[in-house]
């Protein structure tokens, strides 16, 4: 018997943030990565009242949270000191994947912006993939059908050959409570494979972000980009760790001129 005080556990989590001054870029307008941070403590505040939060599942079952592919749309960027609110809801787990959605909107109401996330536990030593009922969640009653976005995550390839952009040494300030390099900051990676004056005259309409290998500190992420389908306004970018001499990340981007 359900007891008086019980909860049901809420099937849609809402959290409301203001675009503060360490949040935007030159424009005034907030950067894409600390869209992706806002996301990414949404999903963690949601996750710990369903009972996986990021602490709580590397306590008691020896796991971490990995995102695994992600795709954002963005209808447009809010500005400094304005106020949204991020709505996020799970669907129901799959055997190796944790599927999560994400709806950005300003004060009216209106939709900002869109995503569509694919989540996994790693063993927090081995870094190897768990199955997804290792973690027992307190799940709502019935799950949120509505998808923020109607697409298929899978697999990116470059449009042609692939041109250096340049490297970067991951340190200290690059990594995370799981002591690698966060997801948001790969997003500041692939923004750095531009110029100034690039990012004046263009912004990020869409990013589609595969999250192939992990990288700690100490390593070397040597970037590389593809603008053989730059007049269809889509740019690949991807990540080489050098010292493992592996693939770290794949992402393709839509750009959009700025008006």
């Amino acid at each position: 018997m359900v007891g008086s005080n019980y909860m049901e556990p809420l099937s849609l989590y809402k959290k409301a943030f203001t675009v503060e001054m360490r949040d935007v870029d030159f424009t005034g307008t907030l950067r894409l990565s600390s869209l992706f941070t806002y996301f990414q403590e949404a999903a963690n505040q949601h996750s710990e009242d369903l009972g996986i939060g990021f602490e709580t599942i590397m306590e008691k079952f020896g796991v971490i949270w990995a995102l695994i592919r992600i795709r954002v749309e963005i209808l447009r960027y809010p500005v400094f000191n304005e106020e949204i609110v991020v709505e996020t809801w799970p669907q129901e787990p799959k055997n190796l994947q944790f599927i999560r959605d994400f709806l950005a909107r300003d004060q009216k109401g209106h939709i900002i912006a869109r995503a569509v996330s694919i989540w996994a536990i790693l063993d927090a030593q081995t870094r190897k993939l768990q199955r997804s009922k290792l973690i027992a969640a307190n799940y709502p009653s019935s799950f949120k059908e509505e998808r923020a976005l109607e697409c298929k995550l899978g697999k990116l390839k470059p449009f042609g050959p692939l041109e250096m952009a340049y490297e970067r040494f991951i340190g200290y300030s690059d990594i995370d409570f799981n002591e690698h390099l966060n997801n948001t900051k790969y997003v500041d990676l692939i923004m750095d494979c531009f110029s100034l004056e690039s990012h004046k005259s263009h912004y990020v309409r869409s990013i589609e972000f595969n999250y192939v290998h992990e990288a700690l500190p100490g390593d070397t992420i040597v970037l590389y980009k593809d603008l053989n389908a730059a007049d269809e306004n889509l740019i690949y970018i991807e990540g080489i760790n050098e010292k493992e001499k592996k693939l770290a990340f794949q992402s393709r981007i839509q750009i959009k001129e700025r008006s």
